[in-house]
């Protein structure tokens, strides 16, 4: 129990399964186990698309303790079209600034969203019990998602069209046939288990402390690190503030505690009483040790089973890669099987899950290791080495870039990945076939809102077209023929300039913003994925082009340019 949060219990309910003799288990085209962020945001997705889905999970609540904590900008986006964001940011703590201290003094800061006009912030610190129920709330609302509390996996057999599932429950055992099984069941994953598959990596040896405290503080809502301060000499600390005046606090222990001594009540509360004083009254919530490891499984597909989230790859804390990147790999799934369920693209396109997430993973894992190298030096020469870099850094540049308490999270830019559109036509800046679109504000039919609201879940072809009144009868016809595809493909147009116009595929871009981070001008065409990643993009709306560029991004066309 918590200080500040008591833990909902859920309704196991006897499964219909168990009603009487069946010939044959029940067949379902999607179950997901683990009713976890990861698995929560896939089964509304994939309900939300019209796909049934059964989501299992072996407990009836929401994670103990408050772990993932930090949501970055991308994951609220993805949350944005499953209709949580606003829960989630409302309720968290938002923030973008990040400040590193070494000894007593202040090393440098930095600022993970310089640039305004976007919709959400750069980070909201929430704890995860809390994100979890805001999700299950969302299950719940979804027509056609059957979350199961205390319905355990007991075995897995494979088959080739299918994955036989036994599952337990209080009431006993029933089997579920599995068209497709997303498996979301966290790093000690059971099922992986199951499967004889194994994860590849290093493990960290060195240990940390975990201190959720309940206290009122002044401290601003940004991201504390420390390296060798004066209230934990030779050691890192980290602090976070959360909801409901809860602040994480991470305290580096080192490879050699004794997690046990170290958790102790009196042990604790003596180091956070050193870090911020005699006079300020606080509470613990919550206490863990812990240690991390940084490593993936070779594949995230295998056949009909699909690997996402911990149980596919674990990164260090530092960066808050683990939940945020979890989520963007359900996001770039979905789509695909969602396609593939009905009919429209071949199953080979899901390789591309494991080819564009993998990546992905390669990239966090870098990342996370490089962290926990600078912040853990092994030995006295890069302990130096570290040492000098920071004493270096509040007046050196260079200094500044080396050093590491923690890469934050950061969508991955998917420019490998073989379903994009290669350019032919020459473009500025970052929105390159691969890279997740940027957010922009405009007005459209609904007044003032974002242009990602109009982007997602589906193929959109987003045109910027100076004047409204030069479109002509031949593209309007076009633009309807382009909705009424077997991959159906929305056109949404952007104008500089105010409309009568009150259509909702109209957007105007009266401040710029679009139009810059898009390098547009008249006749540009950008071509978005259903997770708003650009697949394509054209100095002039040609419907063919658009075309090859959807089919190349479905698996139909890859080698068409």
């Amino acid at each position: 129990m918590l200080r500040t949060h008591t833990y909902p219990r859920y309704e196991y309910r006897r499964p219909p399964e168990l009603g009487g003799p069946s010939i044959r288990p029940r067949r379902m085209p999607v179950v997901i186990v683990g009713a976890g962020p990861v698995g929560l945001v896939a089964a509304i997705d994939l309900a939300r698309r019209g796909q049934p889905v059964l989501l299992l999970d072996e407990d009836d609540t929401v994670s103990v303790g408050s772990r993932a904590v930090c949501y970055a900008k991308r994951t609220l986006e993805i949350l944005d079209r499953l209709g949580v964001g606003d829960a989630v940011t409302t309720h968290g703590v938002p923030w973008h600034l990040g400040r590193t201290f070494f000894g007593e003094g202040e090393v440098f800061r930095f600022d993970l969203l310089p640039e305004s006009d976007h919709r959400r912030p750069a980070m909201v610190n929430l704890q995860q019990y809390h994100f979890e129920e805001h999700l299950v709330h969302a299950a719940a609302r979804t027509e056609g998602l059957d979350l199961r509390w205390k319905h355990r996996v007991a075995a897995v057999a494979v088959r080739d069209d299918h994955t036989l599932l036994t599952v337990e429950t209080p009431d006993g055992y029933y089997q579920l046939a599995a068209d497709w099984l997303i498996i979301a069941d966290g790093a000690r994953s059971g099922l992986r288990r199951m499967l004889g598959l194994e994860v590849e990596g290093r493990v960290f040896d060195d240990r940390f402390l975990i201190a959720d405290v309940v206290m009122k503080a002044e401290f601003a809502a940004e991201r504390w690190f420390w390296f060798d301060p004066p209230f934990h000499r030779g050691q890192s600390v980290l602090l976070h503030k959360q909801a409901d005046d809860v602040w994480r606090i991470d305290f580096q222990l080192g490879r050699d505690a004794d997690p046990e001594l170290e958790k102790q009540p009196d042990r604790v509360v003596a180091r956070v009483r050193s870090m911020l004083g005699p006079d300020r009254p606080f509470e613990l919530e919550w206490v863990s040790v812990y240690t991390f490891q940084c490593r993936r499984m070779e594949n995230f597909r295998h056949g009909r089973l699909l690997f996402v989230g911990d149980c596919a790859h674990q990164v260090s804390p530092f960066g808050a890669r683990g939940a945020n990147s979890g989520i963007q790999d359900v996001d770039n799934l979905v789509w695909k099987l969602d396609l593939v369920i009905r009919g429209k693209a071949p199953a080979v396109l899901l390789d591309s899950y494991d080819d564009e997430r993998t990546f992905a993973a390669d990239e966090n894992i870098l990342n996370s290791t490089r962290a926990t190298e600078f912040i853990t030096p092994k030995n006295a020469a890069s302990l130096a080495l570290r040492d000098a870099t920071l004493s270096l850094a509040p007046t050196l540049p260079f200094a500044r870039t080396l050093v590491n308490s923690g890469r934050l999270s950061v969508p991955a830019f998917l420019t490998r990945s073989e379903l994009n559109m290669p350019d032919r036509d020459p473009f500025r800046g970052r929105m390159m076939p691969g890279a997740p679109a940027d957010d922009a504000p405009v007005a459209g039919s609904r007044g003032e809102q974002w242009l990602l609201e109009a982007l997602g879940g589906h193929f959109v072809a987003m045109v910027f077209i100076s004047d409204l009144d030069t479109v002509s009868p031949a593209v309007a016809e076009a633009i309807a023929a382009l909705a009424a595809d077997e991959i159906p493909i929305d056109v949404v147009l952007v104008t500089d300039l105010p409309s009568k116009m009150k259509d909702a595929r109209v957007l105007v871009d009266s401040k710029g913003v679009a139009t810059r981070r898009y390098d547009a001008r008249d006749g540009t065409t950008y071509v978005i994925r259903p997770d708003q990643h650009v697949c394509a993009r054209y100095r002039r709306f040609e419907p063919s082009r658009i075309r090859r560029a959807v089919r190349r991004a479905t698996a139909q066309a890859v080698g068409d340019v």
